[in-house]
């Protein structure tokens, strides 16, 4: 039998060991490699502050046990952003899976009340996908990595840009940005982000025209995001440029399928694309991301 209780910080620890369990074990299935921290020794302490700041933000966030040993057999957490739900993990350990554990802990977790829209940044299980059709999102596009060892590069722009100060980051300017390109605004994140990683906005005429956070370390950085398709490879650029200089032997962008601008950019630099796609999923409007890259690691948008 299986229990449900609700999260607290105290679970951060568990919750990634079942993440790790549950990811690694997908990677095995479809061959692809989805965990970016397989196998480093110091995983968790890479992955702390992520976990904590969704421990700190969450809305949802709902722990199975097994009944007769106490152990955690899977989690799901959401977060609430300015009206929108966003399920940031939905994990079951394989031994687990396929007894109606992931459905409770999804309907428990991400419920259609109380939000406007809802969304997911998902892997491709199957059993996971029909779970998403089953609440009512729509799969919406694909998301893929597209990734290279890191050189400095150039784009023409008229953008001018600032950084990102961490204990004063400009949240109505970067909200602004995010409800014209995502439609919700996120301070909580935009707070966290700017503490965990270079942070610039860009201006053009003085105005708020697109924002990025350079990678912290390979396979750490973004989101990035712009109020013209345009100024995509820019960004982009400045993000490469930030990760040679700090001599990443990797750097990583993940971006929607639909943004024909930052893939052309990167494709014609010689970035090749992960075999790991990832797919999102929305019951709400998705016109602007043909102007963003996702937060990576992609827990959210």
């Amino acid at each position: 039998m299986t229990r449900y209780r609700t999260g607290t910080p105290a679970d951060s620890r568990t919750c990634f060991e079942v993440f790790e369990a549950s990811v690694d074990d997908l990677s095995q299935r479809f061959g692809m490699g989805a965990n970016a921290t397989a196998g480093d020794p110091d995983a968790w302490g890479i992955r702390e502050p992520l976990f904590e700041h969704l421990a700190r933000t969450a809305d949802r966030w709902w722990i199975a046990e097994d009944e007769a040993s106490g152990a955690t057999v899977g989690y799901a957490r959401s977060i609430v952003r300015d009206g929108v739900r966003e399920l940031t993990e939905f994990f079951v350990l394989p031994d687990a899976q396929s007894g109606g554990v992931g459905r409770e802990l999804l309907a428990r977790s991400f419920p259609s009340d109380g939000a406007r829209h809802r969304a997911i940044v998902a892997t491709i299980d199957p059993r996971a996908i029909a779970r998403y059709l089953r609440a009512g999102l729509d799969g919406r596009m694909a998301i893929i990595g597209l990734q290279a060892t890191p050189r400095a590069v150039e784009v023409g722009t008229d953008l001018l840009r600032e950084p990102i100060d961490p204990a004063h980051p400009p949240l109505d300017e970067l909200g602004d940005i995010d409800r014209e390109v995502l439609g919700f605004r996120r301070d909580e994140d935009h707070a966290w982000l700017a503490s965990q990683r270079p942070g610039w906005l860009y201006r053009r005429a003085g105005m708020p025209a697109a924002y990025g956070y350079h990678p912290s370390r390979p396979v750490w950085g973004g989101p990035y995001a712009a109020r013209s398709p345009a100024d995509l490879p820019a960004l982009l650029a400045d993000g490469e440029s930030a990760a040679a200089a700090a001599g990443h032997d990797n750097v990583t962008f993940d971006l929607p399928l639909i943004g024909r601008a930052g893939l052309d950019h990167l494709l014609a630099r010689g970035f090749r694309l992960d075999p790991f796609l990832m797919l999102f999923f929305s019951d709400g409007p998705t016109h602007g991301l043909d102007r963003y890259v996702l937060t990576s690691p992609p827990f959210f948008a």
